[in-house]
């Protein structure tokens, strides 16, 4: 079988328990975050008036590493034909979005992607669930979509070598433990993720169970494998740790990822039944916006927690 220059396929690994930076001892356990208002999207509007004429999505893209590849006629016409979706989950990074959106809506251009950019914005008093912002975005996406990418707000491309075309083989995960400036393990899945619609499915999205920062990634590689989808990642690209930018910084933006009570057992475990099946959320408002001259739509979402099953939606 002949596959993509740009495309490798990889073999499933065995993981292995790890507990580096954010797992164990003083370096995962940061402060909970304080409970949100429900008026999310009234603060993220502010924030965005506010910012968003300072940015000049051309000034970003020239960052973005020229590529000595080009698509053929026939490969750029199939891709125009198809409908991305980047799903962005979201909670108050409003520095990462507004440099985000911009930066990633002119980098598909140049690669003549037809996309669009739906940002799941978390507003109620849970912690953060990043797994449960993306099946939000999968139900929100509409059928005028052919394939999502799960995409990190603090992340960007800097290669326009790395191939964010249909995934029509397999899921293609374009931040590699090889290329991502931070998680270089095999099993990693987390940054950026491309599947069809229909391969989401067949995993039933990701799981709800997965509260507060990290983990949710992993349980999803085992989704894939359970499904029997094979695992495709870049072939290549030669810029190595300097193929994104990472925009995140800890020092002045702690993430969550304390583990309560039976959490530190649960984040191991298969979720059999959990996803797209058991999800339940309500949509507080829908907004289209312009960030940096780029579209995008906004989604401020309230998840509904049972603390039966998940006691860690809630800390303190």
């Amino acid at each position: 079988m002949m596959y993509s220059s740009r495309r490798k396929p990889v073999l499933y690994f065995k993981e292995e328990r790890r507990w580096g930076v954010g797992w164990g001892g003083s370096v995962g356990m940061v402060e909970p975050h304080e409970p949100r208002s429900s008026t999310g999207l009234r603060i993220v509007n502010q924030n965005f008036q506010t910012l968003t004429s300072h940015l000049n999505a051309s000034d970003l893209s020239n960052l973005i590493t020229l590529s000595t590849h080009r698509d053929d006629d026939a490969r750029a016409a199939f891709r125009e034909a198809r409908i991305f979706i980047q799903v962005v989950p979201f909670r108050e990074r409003f520095e990462e979005l507004l440099v985000f959106v911009p930066f990633l809506h002119a980098f598909l251009n140049k690669k003549k992607i037809r996309h669009k950019i739906l940002v799941i914005n978390q507003v109620d008093h849970y912690r953060f669930n990043r797994a449960s912002l993306i099946n939000v975005g999968y139900l929100e996406s509409g059928n005028d979509t052919d394939y999502l990418a799960m995409h990190d707000v603090d992340l960007l491309p800097l290669n326009e070598a790395l191939d964010y075309g249909f995934p029509e083989d397999g899921p293609f995960h374009v931040a590699s433990p090889e290329l991502h400036p931070l998680y270089h393990y095999k099993t990693y899945v987390g940054g950026i993720l491309l599947l069809t619609k229909k391969h989401y499915r067949m995993c039933n999205g990701m799981s709800n169970r997965f509260w507060g920062w990290g983990r949710e990634d992993d349980e999803f590689y085992r989704r894939l494998r359970k499904a029997e989808l094979q695992l495709y990642r870049p072939s290549g690209i030669t810029t190595g740790s300097k193929t994104f930018l990472h925009l995140h910084d800890p020092a002045w933006r702690k993430r969550d990822q304390k583990r309560v009570a039976s959490q530190k057992q649960e984040q191991f475990k298969v979720d059999l039944e959990g996803g797209l099946t058991n999800l339940r959320y309500a949509v507080e408002s829908r907004q289209e916006l312009t960030i940096g001259g780029a579209p995008c739509t906004v989604i401020s979402t309230k998840l509904e927690c049972d603390q039966s099953q998940t006691p860690w939606c809630l800390l303190g």
